[in-house]
């Protein structure tokens, strides 16, 4: 049996600076890593490849981390299907929410199962797995604090930032990222320069707030509360507070409690404590 942590990011800024040949948006964001993290449980067992999870959100067919296991598979040179294992997902990263939990999921497979069924693979391959499940996963891999552009998918390290405390709220609701990038093209954003869009930390933050006003509160009550910066990550519904101490993140978040809202605290994650707690650990059932 095998544990594997799969920690959230936000997104510290993202900039929409263009388009793709192939149809997506190109992107210059800061990943950051957090530690509010998904814990995967790898069990060997007879049948077919099966994946279950606590949260009833989280599918249990066409899984990200099903995928992994079968582009890892297929790479290993084993013929059929992924078999032999069962995985358990302890699901505490909220779903369509912006923070990766999907995409730190796939990148702990990939870790995991790489070790349960001893498979020889390249840091390229590894990488190119990871490019082929979502545009974020490969960073995922890293952790720590990242440049990110093309799709999100080319990443170059910069220095970790000073640890901060992080105030991270979700309403009751998600944000499709198909429909976040569709509202910015329609509000024709991107071809303007100097606009509103450009006020906030995020481009996609104005026009996901104009379909979702609730987000907009929750940052308004963050930027109150003393957070600095306070924005949404990815495409929404999560938004973040960075605070210095510990004692006035706390204090955020009591204020933010209301009907719906899931509200936590958590803190940033340097590269090297991402890349030591993420490693799979071999546990005894």
């Amino acid at each position: 049996m095998i544990t594997a942590r799969a920690f959230a990011k936000i997104n510290l800024d993202l900039r929409i600076v263009g388009s793709q040949a192939d149809g997506y948006h190109e992107l210059r964001t800061t990943f950051q890593s957090i530690a509010l993290h998904d814990v995967l449980t790898f069990v060997s067992s007879r049948g077919p490849f099966a994946v279950e999870a606590d949260d009833e959100a989280c599918p249990s067919q066409g899984n990200i981390v099903e995928r992994a296991a079968s582009l890892l598979w297929q790479i290993a040179g084993r013929s059929g299907s992924p078999a032999g294992v069962r995985v358990r997902i302890q699901k505490r990263v909220p779903i369509a929410a912006g923070l990766g939990g999907g995409s730190a999921d796939a990148a702990a497979a990939v870790r995991a199962l790489t070790r349960l069924w001893r498979v020889r693979v390249s840091v390229a391959q590894v990488r190119e797995i990871a490019a082929s499940l979502g545009a974020d996963v490969p960073f995922f891999l890293h952790g720590g604090t990242a440049r990110g552009t093309g799709r999100g998918d080319l990443l170059s390290a910069i220095p970790d930032r000073p640890r901060r405390w992080a105030v991270v709220a979700t309403p009751s609701f998600g944000v499709s990222t198909k429909d976040a990038y569709q509202w910015f093209d329609e509000s024709g954003a991107g071809t303007r320069k100097g606009t509103a869009v450009r006020l906030s930390l995020n481009d996609l933050q104005p026009v996901v707030v104009a379909h979702h006003p609730e987000i907009g509160r929750l940052i308004d009550e963050l930027k109150s509360a003393g957070a600095s910066p306070a924005a949404m990550s990815g495409s929404g519904s999560a938004v973040f507070g960075l605070f210095a101490r510990l004692s006035a993140a706390e204090t955020a978040a009591d204020s933010l409690i209301g009907a719906g809202r899931r509200v936590l605290v958590t803190r940033t994650l340097s590269r090297r404590e991402h890349q030591r707690l993420s490693r799979p650990v071999l546990a005894r059932k």
